[in-house]
This record gives structure tokens, sequence and C-alpha cells, in this order.
């Protein structure tokens, strides 16, 4: 395995670089952009890169499919860190164009909901095609295949290309979260302020399925940050769920909670026990009374002594 390359959604350009760029590795790291989440996660399955940082949530669209599809299937991968980027952007066109000569436009399907209001205030007649990455449309700018592409301001000059308007967002204080994924290994440490990701399907499609997952956590205080279907190619109706849940699977609650789902479901896929992007151990408030480490243990004390006659 490449222990000096990590992939990410490319080309060059991509808001997705300049996450991956606010690591500190990523300086002495080879950074080897890929046409697809697929790919860039498949060349860490293959060996052939450490690691890979994919788009997985916006706050405005939601999950990012093509990447909460890809780590529930295939080999298994695991995230290891997450990345929080805020979200701008800017109408880059070839220097000369004008406002009244944009006709067409592209940029990454993510991106459409977040400039739709944008677009239909200041561009009502464009017409919109949506492109690999919002890079990628950047590219097609120049090649002249469209007009306008929305992307990030800093992908203008690697595609010789001018920021015709800037900082472009329907919703204020969007932004996107990236998460670095490698093969399996040890979680990453516990911080105290940690997510745990799993995927989840269901044993068989009955009244209530759902909440019996759900009552894994809620019965031990894990609270759910994010939870959402995806359909498993197996038919319509069929299911599985892709969850984040706070806390760390070294914490007694979570990791119960993970072994009351694997008692229930057919498959549990764990992604990984990592540290919440912004947010310090400071910030997260306390558990619910019964639910912290201490309060199982005493639990499981008091139940050896019932079984030894010590009550």
């Amino acid at each position: 395995m490449s222990a000096t390359r990590y992939t990410y959604l490319g080309p060059e350009g991509t808001f997705t670089e300049a996450a991956l760029r606010t690591l500190p590795e990523a300086a002495t790291r080879e950074l080897v952009p890929m046409v697809s989440v697929p790919a860039a996660l498949d060349a860490v399955r293959a060996g052939e890169a450490a690691g890979a940082l994919v788009p997985i949530e916006n706050s405005v669209e939601g999950g990012v499919t093509a990447t909460l599809d890809e780590l529930a299937k295939g080999e298994p991968l695991m995230i290891y860190r997450e990345v929080l980027l805020p979200i701008a952007f800017a109408l880059l066109v070839r220097p000369g164009t004008e406002l009244s000569g944009v006709k067409t436009v592209t940029g990454h399907p993510v991106a459409q909901p977040q400039v739709r209001n944008w677009l239909a205030a200041h561009l009502p007649d464009a017409v919109w095609e949506s492109s690999a990455s919002n890079a990628d449309g950047a590219r097609l700018v120049q090649e002249g295949r469209y007009d306008a592409a929305f992307a990030g301001v800093f992908a203008a000059a690697t595609y010789g290309l001018h920021p015709l308007v800037t900082d472009i967002h329907d919703a204020a204080n969007a932004e996107t979260r990236f998460v670095l994924v490698g093969r399996p290994g040890r979680p990453a440490a516990r911080t105290g302020a940690d997510k745990t990701s799993v995927v989840i399907w269901l044993d068989d499609d009955h009244p209530g399925a759902l909440l019996e997952l759900l009552q894994e956590f809620a019965v031990r205080g894990v609270n759910l940050m994010r939870i959402e279907s995806r359909p498993t190619g197996q038919g319509i109706g069929n299911y599985c769920f892709s969850a984040d849940a706070e806390g760390h699977i070294t914490d007694r609650r979570v990791g119960e909670a993970l072994m009351g789902l694997k008692r229930i479901s057919p498959q549990v896929r764990f992604l990984g026990s990592y540290p919440r992007a912004g947010v310090s151990p400071d910030e997260v408030g306390p558990v619910r009374a019964g639910t912290s480490d201490r309060a199982f243990t005493d639990a499981s004390d008091w139940l050896t002594r019932c079984l030894d006659g010590r009550f």
C-alpha cells in the first residue's frame, strides 16, 4: 500500500481538495485526484492509496449518496476523521464573459439546490446541466462546453477562468462534511468528542422494525446525529440504514448499543469511531443519567454480587 498517497474526488480545484489540504498530513502526502467517489475509494481498497477524502454530507442537500452507498457495499472500509468546510460558490466564466452572456451553466448536482434561488433571480433563463464535480464543470467551461460553472473561487486560477460573481449561496453558513477513509484497522483514539458511524440492515420488513433498531440506541442514551435509508439493490422496499451516533465504540453505552444491533440485525457494518470536527470535549454535554461508563460498570458489579449471593 502507498503510505504517502491520498486520493480525493477530483479533478484539481474541487471543494474536496480544499478540504483535504486543511489536514496537516496533506502537506507530506501525494494528493491524487480521481474521477469519482467510487474510484477514490477503490484506490484505497486496492492498496494504491493510504486514504481517500470524500464528501459524505451537505447541510443543505443532506447525504452524498455516492459515498453512503460505496461505504455500505464492497470490501469494508473505515472512517478515521472528518472535515467540515464552509461552502460558497463563485460563478466562473471565461475572461470577457458578461452575466448577460451566460446561457448555460454547470456544476455538481449537489451544488444546484444551494444556488437555485440565486439562479432564479439572476439567470432565470440559463440552462443547467450537471457535471461530475464542480471543478470538472470549470474544466468544461474552459473547453467552451458551457458559459459558466459554479465552483470554488480557488478553482478559477487552475482553469484560467474569471470569478464573475463570488460568495453565492442560498443558505447562510452552508457547509459540507468530508470523511477520510482507509482500510479497516484500529479506530481512532477516543477524544471525548467523537462520532461512530454504522450501516444497519433490517432482518425483515415488519411493523416496528425500524423502531427496534432505534431503541438499541435510545435505551442506552446514545444520541443519533444522522440516520437515513438507502436501497440495498435487492428490490423495491429493501433498505439499509446509514447512521452516525454521538460517542465512541469504547464508550460502554455505544459498544453495548452496537452489540444490541448485532443481535437483532442480519448485518451491521461498523464504519469507524473518530473525532468530531470542530467540537472539543468541553463542548459535549453530559451523558444521560444511568448511561455513563461508571453506571454500566456498577450495574455489572451488582449482577456479579447477585450471582454470588452478596446483595
